[in-house]
Parts: structure tokens; C-alpha cells; sequence
């Protein structure tokens, strides 16, 4: 099947070689097509996972078994005596897929300036932890960020606007606390943020831990959630297997929570368009099928006389279907080939520099992610691979037939004009 045959089905290529350009540029293209749609769709999953668990969530969570889903502001971690926060933290930070952690408490309330009042969620932050886990304190839009231990807030954006409210100005801030008593304090806006979700915009003041501890009547020992940061956002799953095994001597049991089981709706998704990949490929490359079948088929049929004379010399049928098939292997190669300079360059640029698009549509949101308006696409080795693969394999499998059919040629009959 080799030999001379690889030979003669490479010199075939330029019996006519507009139509062997312009199938080759069609494969190519579908190649191109394929490579790009994947690299798209990743780069969506990615702008997915990222901004979603990026801006506040984080990658992993840890909490008091107890405290979801009522989110109970007695459920803390440790139970009611609490944990050793800093070793705790110290414990996580060990993990070797761990890039930060922070701590939290949460507490709901009201938040009134003048006349106007609004109810909300109140978040206690670490102020120099909370930037390396999540992007929320990026959003600060007016004013600065409250100092640890300082009766000073940030308040949403959409907040801030309802209550009327300028940095600088002051609130008072009412909260059921711990110890059955109703909290209240006055605080004083350092600044405002603006995550691009409305409803967190509209609904949360951030406020220093030890503030909200303060005001809700919580030991420093006492909080309810580690946020926790990954270097790699898709191996939260085995950080998190990990960590369980790590914290499992931290007081009453813990709930270690990735990414993939906070957001299942987002998991879910992202598994859906796993499943467009094979979709995508059959159709771009059925496509491709039919016309490399023609082709073939009419280089077959312009050549049918050659073939009676090789057949009448002696060349047997197996050997004439080694040439086409070897042909079109070779038209194969070369569109890979042509597809290789035309999506790589293309792709890297585009990952480097992909275009925004946010004067058309703006701020996107998704599964509670806000999504940058951009047309981001992931150089992925496997979907190129396969994707090669399967162009080769369509060029083959497009030769069947016209080989059989070359190989059934009758010598006499087509040399006599029959």
C-alpha cells in the first residue's frame, strides 16, 4: 500500500491544481471553524468561572456544617466557642493549590440615612485578605476602603443612591446580634463600590470584620465563612477533597465547598457546552465530507483511461485504491496544513487581543457572573489534535468510494471508447 503509490497520489495533487487549492481552503476553513468555535466556547467557560466565583463567591467555602442553607448568624465556624482563625487559615494556605483565604461574617440588618432606610446583607471583611480572593473591592468607584477596626462601611452603588448617601457621609446601622440584644452603631461611608450585579450593588455594605463582630455581638474567634482563592479555578474540586482531609481536627464538622457544588446551575452549563464540541465537529467536517467526496470523484472520473492502462499493465485493484486513498491523504496533509497557518496566528492574536464588545451590549450577566462583553477565545492542544484527526479521517473516508470506483474501472471497455 506504499511504495510508489504514496508517490504517484502526491504528484496527482497537481493534475489540477485550482481544484486541489480551493478543496484545501475548504478544509482549511472547516478546520478554522472548528478550532475557533471550540477555543470560543472555552473562552466563555473561563470568562465564566472566572468572574463568577472571581467577584465574590471564590473558588472554595468553608463553613460550619450547619450553616447552609439558612445561613444562621449563630451557625459559625467551630460552634459557639469559635475556632483558632489564624491557624485555620495557616491550614488552608498549606494547601498547595491555594493562592489566599479570608475570613467572613455575615449579618442581615438595616441601614438608614435621614429618612431612608434599607435592609441588606452586611459582610464582614479582612481588608487586606479580601482583594487576593475575590474582585469586589476592585468595584470601589468613589472614596476609599474602611480601616480595619474603624466604624466605616462601603455600601453598594445602587444603595448609596437610594439612602441618599455620599462618602463622608454617616449611617446608622441596626442589626440583630448574638447574644439576643438588637446591635446598633453609627458608621461612616468610606466609599462606594460597584460589582455590575444589581442586586449586589443594591443589597450589601461591606463592612471591616472586627466592626461587624463588634456590632453583632460575635467573639473574634467566631466567623462564618473562609473564602478561599485557587490558582487554577478548575482543580477547586480537589483542593477542596484535599482540605477536608487537612481541617478534619478543627472543632465540629466542616463543610468544604467547591465552586462546582455552589454554583451546580454554572457546572451545569459549562458540561452543556462540552457536549456542542462532537456536535460542531460532525457537522463542519460532514460538510467538508461531501465536497472532498467530489472531489475525488471527479478526479477519478477525468482519469479513468489512466487507470484501465494501469489495471491492463497489471496493476492490481488494491493498488489503485492505494492511490486515491494515498491522494486524497495528501490533500488531507495539505489542508491541515493550510488550516495550521491560517487559525494559529489568528488565534493567538485573538487570545492576546480579543475584541470587546461592550459598546454593543454592555454589562452581561450569567448565572449571577458578570461576563466581560468580549469575544475571548483559549488555545487548547486536545480540540486542535482532534480536530486534525478528524480532517485526516474525513479525506480518507471521502476516498472510499471514488477508490472502489476507480478500482472497478474494465480496462477494455474504457480503452475502446465504450
Amino acid at each position: 500500500m506504499g511504495g510508489p503509490w504514496i508517490k504517484l497520489g502526491w504528484r496527482n495533487l497537481g493534475r489540477n491544481k485550482r481544484r486541489t487549492i480551493i478543496t484545501a481552503i475548504g478544509l482549511g476553513c472547516g478546520y478554522f471553524a472548528v478550532v475557533f468555535m471550540v477555543g470560543w466556547a472555552e473562552g466563555l467557560k473561563a470568562e465564566m468561572v472566572e468572574n463568577g466565583t472571581g467577584l465574590l463567591t471564590g473558588q472554595i467555602q468553608i463553613h460550619s456544617d450547619d450553616y447552609r442553607p439558612e445561613r444562621s448568624l449563630y451557625d459559625t465556624i467551630g460552634g459557639a466557642e469559635g475556632a483558632d482563625v489564624e491557624a485555620l487559615l495557616a491550614a488552608v494556605a498549606a494547601d498547595p493549590e491555594v493562592a489566599a483565604a479570608a475570613p467572613r461574617v455575615y449579618a442581615g440588618g438595616l441601614i438608614s440615612s435621614g429618612a431612608s432606610t434599607s435592609a441588606g446583607m452586611l459582610l464582614g471583611i479582612d481588608p487586606e485578605r479580601e482583594p487576593k480572593v475575590s474582585r469586589i473591592l476592585t468595584g470601589l468607584t468613589e472614596g476609599r476602603l474602611p480601616y480595619a477596626g474603624a466604624n466605616e462601611l462601603l455600601l453598594g452603588s445602587e444603595m448609596a443612591r437610594q439612602l441618599e448617601v455620599a462618602p463622608g457621609g454617616e449611617v446608622v446601622v441596626v442589626a440583630p446580634a448574638a447574644d439576643g440584644s438588637m446591635g446598633n452603631d453609627l458608621f461612616v461611608v468610606s466609599g462606594i463600590f460597584r460589582s455590575g450585579l444589581s442586586e449586589v450593588d443594591a443589597s450589601h455594605a461591606l463592612l471591616p470584620i472586627d466592626s461587624l463582630q463588634r456590632l453583632v455581638a460575635l467573639e473574634p474567634s467566631r466567623v462564618h465563612e473562609i473564602a478561599i482563592a485557587t490558582a487554577d479555578p478548575w482543580l477547586a474540586s480537589e483542593a477542596a477533597t484535599r482540605l477536608e482531609q487537612a481541617l478534619s481536627t478543627f472543632g465540629p464538622a466542616l463543610e468544604i465547598e467547591p465552586w462546582t457544588r455552589l454554583q451546580p446551575e454554572m457546572l451545569d452549563y459549562i458540561t452543556l457546552l462540552d457536549s456542542w464540541y462532537w456536535i460542531i465537529l460532525v457537522i463542519v467536517f460532514t460538510i467538508a465530507l461531501f465536497g472532498v467526496a467530489n472531489t475525488m470523484l471527479m478526479a477519478t472520473f477525468e482519469r479513468r483511461r489512466e487507470f484501465a492502462v494501469m489495471l491492463a499493465l497489471g496493476t492490481t485493484p488494491v493498488q489503485v485504491v492505494a492511490t486515491v486513498v494515498w491522494e486524497a491523504l495528501a490533500l488531507g496533509v495539505l489542508s491541515l496544513l493550510a488550516g495550521a497557518l491560517l487559525t494559529f496566528p489568528l488565534m493567538l492574536w485573538w487570545s492576546q487581543a480579543p475584541p470587546d464588545m461592550s459598546f454593543l451590549y454592555g454589562d452581561i450577566t450569567m448565572f449571577g457572573a458578570l461576563m466581560r462583553p468580549v469575544l475571548r477565545v483559549e488555545i487548547e492542544p486536545a480540540p486542535s489534535l482532534w480536530s486534525a484527526g478528524a480532517l485526516l479521517l474525513t479525506a480518507l473516508v471521502a476516498a472510499i468510494y471514488p477508490a472502489a470506483h476507480a478500482a472497478r474501472t474494465p480496462p477494455a471497455d474504457t480503452l475502446s471508447g465504450l
